[in-house]
């Protein structure tokens, strides 16, 4: 039962942490970068912009389950 409610806690937190990247921290990269589509930005046919967001939303999601990791360890949680 914990894994099921686990698996279905990533899914949202997933989703959760790719709003956070599309809507929040993606437009800040944007303001500093005036008149660039940073999704849109491509080298040859490769799209980097939109990596570079998926990039960040997986780096967000590894931090935040370090963190939790690291928090069930400390209290003894296994």
């Amino acid at each position: 039962m914990g894994m099921a409610v686990a698996f279905i806690m990533g899914v949202y937190v997933g989703g959760l942490v790719n709003a956070l990247v599309s809507d929040l921290i993606m437009p800040v990269i944007a303001l500093m970068m005036p008149g660039v589509e940073w999704e849109l930005m491509t080298v040859g046919p490769f799209r980097i912009g939109h990596f570079i967001g998926t990039l960040i939303t997986f780096l967000i999601v590894t931090f935040v389950i370090f963190l939790i990791v690291k928090i069930t360890v400390k209290m003894g949680i296994k």
